[in-house]
């Protein structure tokens, strides 16, 4: 099935070099990575292994010191801020662990956001698509709160509507439910499986193996490395 279906995303030798003072530093070395369209992938593997620094990357947000990158069959690898930030609005929706919605801002109006500034759709295109993503995630009768009226479970959710409002081509999470209690990280996390269910494609980053396991494929990263790529089903090579 996976070999039939669409490549979304390519990573061919990717490396990532910080430099401090004289020190180097390897987040990433080596990266080959292909990610299809309506996978469900989890990024694993222990903090400080180069997870968080992979997904900024496959978001635009950072760039690889050498590699190549592509994204629905384009070389993204050395786009500049501009272009990577148009890209990145119109192709990639992202959930974060700590929500991040704008305080001031109603539900309705955090997740019409991102889509104010895409040329591509009128008002009435944005305000539908609003409504349809709060449906998707049952939240359309809080449209009108602020997020400070919400329970953490209830913002990751608006979170979620922002990231799958403009039907991005990937949805990337980095830690959905890091801050969430069990209860309600669990409906998150079916919440992702209903999104799958329906044909996204999404990657993940998790130090849950319980969050991990919902995936189709697991990448484990270790030492800026992938050290398995594998379903689901079958055992870590690490301890995550």
């Amino acid at each position: 099935m996976q070999n039939q279906a669409k490549t979304l995303v390519t990573l061919n030798a990717l490396n990532k070099i910080f430099y401090t003072d004289d020190v180097e530093t390897h987040a990433l070395e080596g990266i080959n990575l292909t990610i299809h369209q309506g996978e469900f992938i989890s990024i694993a593997g222990p903090s400080g292994c180069g997870k968080s620094t992979l997904l900024s990357i496959l978001g635009l947000l950072d760039t690889p010191t050498n590699g190549n990158y592509q994204l629905s069959g384009h070389d993204v690898t050395s786009l500049d801020k501009d272009e990577r930030a148009l890209i990145r609005n119109e192709k990639i929706g992202f959930i974060f662990q700590a929500f991040n919605l704008i305080s001031d801002l109603t539900v309705q109006e955090n997740v019409e956001l991102p889509l104010s500034y895409r040329s591509d759709i009128s008002k009435s295109e944005r305000q539908q698509l609003v409504t349809d993503a709060l449906k998707q995630v049952d939240m359309q009768h809080r449209a009108n709160h602020f997020p400070s009226q919400l329970s953490g479970g209830q913002q990751q959710r608006v979170a979620v509507a922002r990231a799958i409002a403009g039907k991005p081509a990937i949805i990337l999470a980095d830690e959905p439910t890091g801050n969430l209690d069990s209860k309600n990280a669990g409906a998150v996390m079916e919440l992702l499986d209903k999104l799958h269910a329906n044909g996204a494609t999404i990657c993940m980053v998790t130090h849950d193996p319980r969050s991990a396991s919902r995936a189709d494929r697991i990448i484990e990263i270790f030492d800026g490395k992938v050290v398995a790529d594998r379903p689901s089903e079958t055992p870590s090579a690490i301890a995550i």
